[in-house]
């Protein structure tokens, strides 16, 4: 099986777009020049009855055209000045140079082929463009690519957004807002905000050392001998029975959904790491939004709006203690990042920039990613819901985890990328896998 390039082309924002020619970059941004782009696809039968492929791939074009317009960034690049102190400074460039469009054809490759082995299939990450870009490559290549993918039975979707333009917020708000252009509407349901009015009183733009933009990330591409990708799936009851669980065990009712089932994995991966000593701290990093925390920044904000925190403990309390014991730990931390704690990082990130996540993801390290509340299944492009999700390659590594939200209301999908032996332990490990639905 083999991927088929058919054609390549830029598409632009439709009409001259809105007012907004330069866009200044916050920590929260900068932090991410290392790492590669955000690369999240939708897998979707083909249309019924039957529509001719150029036809097809042309209302594709049209309507992210359409859509480009309410999302100028995203058809910019990054702008970079170099200044005498040897620091540099970005910026978005909002120049409508136009989106990357890629469409190819997976050569008898079906849905089937994509979903119903253990594993992640390879070949699916040659359904994303922009592969092995960094995000400093900005001010060269796009900052946004597509790649529409045509399988026998389906249609796959992929979408590489540079992750100092956008977050995982962002890059579903497009998403969602291509998908209505698509359906035929005029407007957008959720309209981005471009409001920097919390950047007034910095010297903006913020200048940084140049080896910050170029330091190698922890974070690098995913190395098909050696990791592997299993996505397991589960329920709403059974989420519900790991959250009662996991509070009764603490005696509080404070622990969430989500945080119950991070624990429940970040224990089954302890359990199913070799060489782990009792003593070993182990630790899983969380992504704290700054949205529902900072009371200036807007629910539709365009741009990143997260902090990188991790929770450590020792192997053996994580393995003894119980599920509640893990989860308490995330809970406690997440409750530490208030406002104020917010700014504080934020404003200690400018006097001393840092790239994100400069610990080399070890033995013993998870680090999570995306969430289950983003809108997924109503991407609905004029054809049908979507049948399901999947990431590329980019930012791949040991012990990273993908949160996505499950096609059934209220059931949670996760992507696992972990050696091939801990995948198998987890999959022998009769605790963990009692909460999983095949």
């Amino acid at each position: 099986m083999e991927v088929i390039l058919i054609s390549t082309s830029t598409v632009k924002a439709e009409t001259s777009p809105q007012p907004i020619s330069k866009i200044e970059l916050t920590p929260w941004d900068l932090q991410l020049l290392p790492l590669q782009t955000i690369q999240k696809g939708l897998l979707f039968h083909k249309p019924k009855p039957p529509q001719e492929t150029n036809s097809l791939i042309q209302h594709l074009k049209t309507s992210l055209s359409r859509t480009l317009y309410f999302f100028p960034p995203l058809a910019g690049h990054l702008s970079i000045i170099e200044h005498k102190d040897n620091r540099i400074s970005f910026s978005i460039d909002c120049n409508n140079t136009g989106v990357l469009f890629v469409h190819t054809v997976a050569d008898g490759v079906t849905i089937a082929d994509i979903l119903e082995p253990i594993y992640v299939p390879s070949l699916l990450y040659s359904f994303f463009t922009l592969n092995g870009v960094r995000n400093y490559e900005g001010v060269s290549k796009p900052v946004f690519g597509v790649q529409v993918t045509e399988l026998v039975d389906g249609i796959f979707i992929g979408c590489s957004a540079n992750h100092v333009v956008a977050d995982g917020p962002t890059f579903w708000n497009f998403f969602n807002s291509w998908a209505e252009i698509s359906r035929g509407f005029n407007v957008l349901s959720k309209p981005p905000s471009f409001n920097r009015e919390f950047l007034d009183g910095l010297d903006c733009p913020i200048r940084i050392p140049f080896s910050i933009a170029h330091k190698k990330s922890s974070l690098t591409s995913l190395e098909p001998l050696h990791l592997q990708d299993r996505i397991f799936h589960f329920s709403k009851e059974k989420i519900g029975e790991l959250k009662s669980r996991a509070n009764a065990e603490i005696g509080t009712s404070s622990i969430s959904s989500l945080q119950s089932l991070l624990a429940h994995i970040w224990r089954s991966f302890t359990r199913s790491c070799d060489g782990l000593h009792p003593d070993q701290e182990t630790c899983i990093y969380l992504a704290i939004g700054a949205r529902s925390r900072v009371k200036s920044i807007p629910q539709q904000y365009f741009g990143n709006a997260l902090q990188y925190e991790a929770t450590t403990s020792k192997v053996s309390d994580i393995l003894e203690r119980g599920l509640g014991y893990a989860a308490f730990e995330m809970n406690k931390m997440i409750a530490l990042h208030t406002e104020e704690t917010l700014w504080n990082s934020f404003e200690s990130w400018i006097r001393n920039p840092c790239p994100l996540l400069k610990k080399v993801l070890k033995t013993g390290t998870l680090a999570t990613s995306s969430s289950p509340l983003y809108d997924i299944y109503g991407n609905d492009f004029g054809w049908g819901r979507p049948i399901a999700v999947r990431s590329g390659v980019a930012n791949k590594s040991r012990g990273k985890i993908t949160v996505f939200p499950g096609a059934e209301e209220g059931s949670v999908d996760i992507e696992a990328s972990l050696p091939p032996a801990i995948l198998q332990a987890m999959a022998s490990d009769a605790e963990f896998m009692n909460a999983v639905s095949i």
